[in-house]
């Protein structure tokens, strides 16, 4: 090793111009970058002062994108919420988190949405949400056993502040810009498939459904119908947040498009009774909340699935992953 530190990874803030002629010559029509809120308002508000050289760091970038022809598709935040308003009142924690998101996208609306066409409010709020408040691994590293935090209440309130969030800044730029600017906005969601671990057993198949209501349906079922999945409510009762019928109706069908961010597939069986109580009643966390262990291994048997025979996939043992593109693909387009 030559003793040089991580300072400097890819250096795109000085080498965008050169990268954005790779992309022209692979023959890239579109890029997908995200905005840093901080780059814009170093201090996470308006009122704290705007950073020209951040603003014109994303006017360049956006108009030399252009140029090349290459379509600019832009995400307002990506796991990078602003430590200032983290100090000042918890971040994410606090509702006052959304009206700070919803005056940082007017700006960027108004300063790049004459020539961005596709806005992606935040990127995977649900593994942002759960790495940060659950797992403790993201910052603020918020978890029962870390520091500070719950992962029994936390991660629902934070992910409540995340679809308030995006549902008032997509309010904003239909009412606002939309019309003029001819855009349109939605949401980037991360998420697995879930089957069950015993075909045969209801238990198994309930459990699976419980999972991708947990990871995929926290977000996706508000968006759509104004609330939480019902089995989510059955199952974290009064910790799980409420929508005001005014919140509920801003968030139905507030995504012109879905971006979703697929990863693997796990098996999913019911937890098991004797770690039942633990899960429940003693050390209740989001992780634990949906009542399925999930896994990569399956168990063969009377119903068992027909298409493995026919679907090539690959299992990494050392990693315990299990990928299954085609498969899925076709369960989600279904």
């Amino acid at each position: 090793m030559d003793g040089s530190t991580g300072d400097i990874g890819d250096d795109f803030y000085h080498r965008f111009k050169e990268d954005i002629q790779l992309m022209k010559t692979i023959g890239l029509d579109s890029f997908r970058f995200s905005i840093s809120w901080t780059r814009i308002f170093p201090n996470g508000k308006l009122s704290g002062g705007v950073n020209q050289l951040g603003v014109k760091f994303y006017n360049d970038l956006i108009d030399e994108l252009l140029s090349n022809g290459i379509k600019p598709f832009v995400t307002l935040l990506h796991f990078d919420p602003p430590q200032a308003l983290e100090d000042e009142y918890g971040g994410l924690l606090s509702p006052t988190f959304v009206d700070d998101f919803v005056v940082y996208a007017d700006f960027c609306f108004s300063t790049f949405g004459d020539r961005v066409q596709k806005w992606v409010t935040i990127n995977e709020p649900n593994s942002y949400t759960m790495n940060a408040y659950d797992f403790g691994k993201f910052a603020p590293g918020r978890c029962s056993s870390c520091v500070g935090g719950d992962s029994s209440t936390e991660p629902y309130v934070v992910g409540h502040h995340f679809l308030l969030s995006h549902a008032a800044a997509v309010k904003l730029y239909r009412e606002k810009y939309q019309a003029r600017q001819k855009g349109g906005i939605g949401i980037t969601i991360a998420t697995h498939w879930f089957e069950p671990k015993y075909r045969t057993l209801p238990s198994s198949q309930v459990a699976a459904s419980r999972a991708l209501d947990f990871l995929f349906g926290w977000l996706v079922h508000p968006i759509t119908y104004g609330d939480y999945p019902k089995s989510m409510r059955s199952m974290v009762g009064d910790r799980l947040p409420r929508f005001t019928r005014e919140e509920s109706e801003m968030l139905k069908g507030s995504i012109d498009f879905l971006g979703l961010n697929y990863y693997t597939m796990n098996y999913a069986e019911n937890t098991p009774p004797q770690l039942l109580a633990a899960a429940t009643t003693t050390n209740p966390s989001y992780s634990t909340d949906s009542r399925a262990v999930l896994s990569s291994t399956y168990i063969a048997g009377a119903g068992a699935d027909r298409f493995l025979s026919r679907c090539h996939y690959c299992l990494v043992e050392v990693c315990d992953i299990l990928y299954i593109y085609i498969y899925i693909l076709m369960k989600f387009i279904d």
